[in-house]
């Protein structure tokens, strides 16, 4: 098989590649190691920026979205058992964030790839990288018992932190950054009106939590826990008497339980693969980086990478220019490591670190305290939770 850009992996940031590249007119294969259903049954983000909801309309995927998404136009910061908003729409020029659920995003994607016609290799095995830094890559996998291999021009590596792509970097070229936070969240899944028209971000005594949202009748909720602590030492009665304990007065009345859809505990870490290019081959998204949820930052970000990346190809293609190719890597890692710092400020500003005591959790209160007194400061977390535009 010959086509100009293999997609390595089927989550959302190859898929919306792989529908921005087609809408540019360049051809473009997806491979992805899973099945269509198990990509689906991923339970993931559901905040998307501004830039995100624009490629989505870019690739011709945001037609339910715009149907079932929620506009929010602010969070609220929960502290010392008080509420407090924060005017993302008016403190950034009319900005604001859609809540609409990551699987919807990937199903969405799913569907118009499927309508146009365009090939998409499920339950691919054995996918390998081949030759990208020369100027013949390829892309070799294995199905149904063969051994089947892709030249292009270029190879985009979409396939995730454990992913192949960044496995097979040079190890003398690739240099990584990480920190890992010593604690988890628990995420609880269910079908039930969300507590609050916005989201709350609680840091409290007994530690953070989340209230998240998917839709009008659908909600996600998330508690800081432990390491150490599993999913099934966690029934849903503790699960909503615990979250009760952490919310204020009027969240706790109007909160609305019910059984579990999913249930599961994600570490949180802080990573940075620095380059993103090695050859002909490309990292974007969660092969590149991770981010801590506190931000809402990781789908964003595997978005805006596509956006440049999808430039790149397209500046390429129709002007046989590689300029957008070369500043790929710098342009994304300036807007990354923004996120990073962001990401890595709200989960440290809101959860409880074992051994950092009283001191730290004074110092987090006067950090809030001043954020919901200061415009400076509200303005500089809205500008920063809304997302920057792609330069």
């Amino acid at each position: 098989m010959r086509t100009q850009v293999a997609i390595i992996g089927a989550g959302p940031s190859g898929l919306l590649l792989g529908q921005l590249l087609y809408k540019a007119g360049i051809d473009n294969i997806i491979i992805e190691q899973r099945s269509a259903d198990y990509v689906l049954g991923r339970i993931r983000a559901g905040v998307l920026e501004q830039v995100t909801v624009d490629l989505l309309k870019q690739a011709g995927a945001d037609k339910r979205m715009n149907e079932e998404g929620l506009p929010h136009d602010g969070i609220e910061l929960l502290f010392k058992g008080q509420r407090h908003r924060i005017d993302l729409h008016g403190l950034t020029g009319g900005k604001r964030v859609m809540v609409y659920g990551q699987t919807e995003v990937t199903r969405d994607l799913m569907e118009v790839r499927a309508q146009e016609g365009l090939t998409t290799v499920y339950e691919a095995s054995h996918v390998q990288p081949v030759d990208f830094e020369s100027d013949k890559p390829k892309v070799r996998y294995e199905k149904d018992g063969q051994v089947h291999e892709i030249e292009c021009d270029f190879i985009a590596g979409c396939d995730g932190f454990h992913g192949i792509c960044r496995a097979s970097a040079p190890k003398d070229q690739i240099k990584t950054f990480e920190k890992v936070y010593p604690f988890g969240w628990l995420g609880l899944l269910s079908d039930t009106p969300p507590v609050s028209e916005e989201l709350i971000y609680a840091n409290t005594e007994r530690g953070f939590a989340l209230c998240s949202q998917r839709s009008a009748t659908r909600s996600r909720y998330y508690l800081q826990v432990p390491l150490t602590d599993k999913v099934e030492d966690w029934s849903d009665e503790a699960f909503w008497e615990e979250l009760k304990k952490r919310l204020d007065p009027e969240a706790r009345a109007n909160l609305v339980t019910g059984p579990s859809l999913e249930k599961s505990i994600a570490p949180l870490r802080s990573f940075v693969t620095e380059p993103m290019r090695f050859g002909r081959m490309f990292l974007a998204g969660d092969a590149a980086h991770i981010v801590p949820p506190t931000g809402a930052k990781g789908l964003n970000l595997a978005a805006s990478d596509v956006g440049y990346l999808s430039q790149a190809f397209t500046e390429y293609y129709r002007d046989r220019s590689e300029a957008g190719i070369d500043r790929y890597s710098e342009q994304c890692l300036r807007r990354v490591w923004k996120a990073e710092r962001f990401s890595w400020w709200m989960t440290s500003m809101l959860h409880n670190f074992p051994g950092e005591g009283e001191f730290n959790t004074k110092v987090q209160e006067a950090e809030l305290d001043y954020i919901v007194n200061s415009v400076a400061a509200s303005t500089s977390l809205a500008e920063n939770y809304v997302g920057l535009p792609l330069v």
